[in-house]
Protein backbone atom coordinates (compact mmCIF):
# COMPACT_ATOMS: atom_id res chain seq x y z
CA UNK A 1 0.00 0.00 0.00
CA UNK A 2 1.34 3.53 -1.17
CA UNK A 3 -1.39 5.91 -1.20
CA UNK A 4 -5.20 6.08 -0.09
CA UNK A 5 -6.56 4.79 -3.16
CA UNK A 6 -4.38 1.65 -2.86
CA UNK A 7 -5.48 1.59 0.60
CA UNK A 8 -8.98 2.01 -0.21
CA UNK A 9 -9.26 -0.79 -2.55
CA UNK A 10 -6.61 -3.22 -0.24
CA UNK A 11 -9.67 -2.45 2.79
CA UNK A 12 -12.53 -2.99 0.29
CA UNK A 13 -11.30 -6.12 -0.99
CA UNK A 14 -11.06 -7.51 2.48
CA UNK A 15 -7.68 -7.17 3.71
CA UNK A 16 -7.41 -8.21 6.97
CA UNK A 17 -3.80 -6.40 7.55
CA UNK A 18 -1.88 -3.46 5.68
CA UNK A 19 1.63 -3.70 4.80
CA UNK A 20 3.85 -0.32 3.24
CA UNK A 21 7.30 -0.83 2.16
CA UNK A 22 7.03 3.70 2.75
CA UNK A 23 5.24 6.19 4.99
CA UNK A 24 4.67 9.52 4.41
CA UNK A 25 2.94 11.70 6.55
CA UNK A 26 -0.46 11.97 4.18
CA UNK A 27 -0.16 7.96 4.42
CA UNK A 28 0.16 7.66 8.01
CA UNK A 29 -2.56 9.56 9.08
CA UNK A 30 -4.54 7.67 6.62
CA UNK A 31 -3.65 4.30 7.97
CA UNK A 32 -3.95 5.24 11.59
CA UNK A 33 -7.52 5.32 10.91
CA UNK A 34 -8.28 2.56 8.67
CA UNK A 35 -9.41 0.12 11.31
CA UNK A 36 -6.86 -2.84 10.77
CA UNK A 37 -3.81 -3.91 12.18
CA UNK A 38 -1.01 -2.26 10.14
CA UNK A 39 2.64 -2.78 9.56
CA UNK A 40 3.97 0.77 8.40
CA UNK A 41 7.44 0.39 6.07
CA UNK A 42 10.17 2.56 7.36
CA UNK A 43 13.89 2.62 6.54
CA UNK A 44 15.50 5.86 8.87
CA UNK A 45 15.46 7.51 12.35
CA UNK A 46 12.98 10.35 11.07
CA UNK A 47 10.58 7.37 9.63
CA UNK A 48 10.67 5.61 12.99
CA UNK A 49 10.01 8.85 14.51
CA UNK A 50 7.20 10.12 12.55
CA UNK A 51 5.18 6.54 12.37
CA UNK A 52 5.94 6.30 16.23
CA UNK A 53 4.04 9.97 16.80
CA UNK A 54 1.25 8.23 14.50
CA UNK A 55 0.94 5.56 17.32
CA UNK A 56 3.15 2.77 15.55
CA UNK A 57 5.24 0.73 17.30
CA UNK A 58 5.94 -2.27 15.69
CA UNK A 59 7.42 -1.16 11.85
CA UNK A 60 8.76 -3.10 8.87
CA UNK A 61 11.98 -2.06 8.24
CA UNK A 62 12.83 -1.96 4.50
CA UNK A 63 15.07 -2.83 2.54
CA UNK A 64 16.70 -4.31 5.83
CA UNK A 65 19.80 -4.96 3.77
CA UNK A 66 20.54 -1.71 2.37
CA UNK A 67 18.98 0.48 5.20
CA UNK A 68 21.88 -1.10 7.93
CA UNK A 69 20.55 -4.78 8.52
CA UNK A 70 21.13 -6.10 12.33
CA UNK A 71 23.64 -3.50 13.29
CA UNK A 72 21.25 -0.98 12.62
CA UNK A 73 18.67 -2.25 14.10
CA UNK A 74 20.35 -3.35 17.14
CA UNK A 75 21.69 0.48 17.26
CA UNK A 76 18.08 1.65 17.16
CA UNK A 77 17.34 -0.14 20.36
CA UNK A 78 18.78 1.95 22.17
CA UNK A 79 17.49 5.12 20.30
CA UNK A 80 13.60 4.03 19.90
CA UNK A 81 13.11 1.68 23.12
CA UNK A 82 9.36 0.77 22.83
CA UNK A 83 9.72 0.20 18.63
CA UNK A 84 9.58 -3.77 17.29
CA UNK A 85 10.70 -4.44 13.80
CA UNK A 86 9.84 -6.86 10.92
CA UNK A 87 12.90 -6.24 8.86
CA UNK A 88 12.75 -7.45 5.30
CA UNK A 89 14.82 -6.83 2.09
CA UNK A 90 17.89 -8.90 1.98
CA UNK A 91 16.47 -11.27 4.53
CA UNK A 92 17.67 -14.92 3.97
CA UNK A 93 18.03 -18.29 5.65
CA UNK A 94 21.60 -17.58 6.28
CA UNK A 95 21.17 -14.26 8.12
CA UNK A 96 17.85 -14.87 9.76
CA UNK A 97 18.72 -15.24 13.22
CA UNK A 98 21.28 -11.84 13.24
CA UNK A 99 17.98 -10.16 12.61
CA UNK A 100 15.85 -12.52 15.25
CA UNK A 101 18.64 -12.80 17.91
CA UNK A 102 18.02 -9.08 18.52
CA UNK A 103 15.54 -7.96 20.97
CA UNK A 104 13.85 -5.27 19.03
CA UNK A 105 12.53 -7.54 16.28
CA UNK A 106 9.64 -9.67 16.52
CA UNK A 107 9.97 -11.38 13.38
CA UNK A 108 11.56 -11.15 9.94
CA UNK A 109 10.30 -11.84 6.13
CA UNK A 110 12.29 -13.36 3.04
CA UNK A 111 11.50 -14.71 0.25
CA UNK A 112 13.28 -17.96 0.71
CA UNK A 113 10.14 -19.33 1.83
CA UNK A 114 7.98 -18.50 -0.96
CA UNK A 115 10.21 -18.52 -4.25
CA UNK A 116 8.58 -17.24 -7.78
CA UNK A 117 9.02 -20.91 -9.58
CA UNK A 118 6.50 -21.93 -5.91
CA UNK A 119 3.96 -19.62 -6.53
CA UNK A 120 4.16 -19.71 -9.96
CA UNK A 121 3.30 -23.64 -10.16
CA UNK A 122 0.95 -22.81 -7.26
CA UNK A 123 3.51 -25.48 -5.00
CA UNK A 124 1.71 -24.39 -1.75
CA UNK A 125 3.37 -27.97 -0.30
CA UNK A 126 7.19 -26.32 -1.04
CA UNK A 127 5.87 -23.03 0.63
CA UNK A 128 4.17 -24.01 3.37
CA UNK A 129 7.12 -26.57 4.52
CA UNK A 130 9.88 -23.94 3.98
CA UNK A 131 7.68 -22.05 6.56
CA UNK A 132 7.64 -25.13 8.52
CA UNK A 133 11.95 -25.05 8.69
CA UNK A 134 11.83 -21.47 8.82
CA UNK A 135 10.36 -21.34 11.71
CA UNK A 136 11.74 -24.71 13.54
CA UNK A 137 15.40 -23.15 12.97
CA UNK A 138 14.71 -20.35 15.27
CA UNK A 139 15.50 -21.82 19.22
CA UNK A 140 12.89 -21.43 21.61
Amino acid sequence: VLDSKILKQALDAGSDFIVTPAVSEKLLFDLAGCGVPVLPGVSNTGEILMASEYGFDELKLFPASLSGGAPYLAAMSSVFQSIRFCPTGGVNQKNKMDYLSLKNVFAVGGTWVAAKAWVDQQNWKAITNACVEAQEAIPA
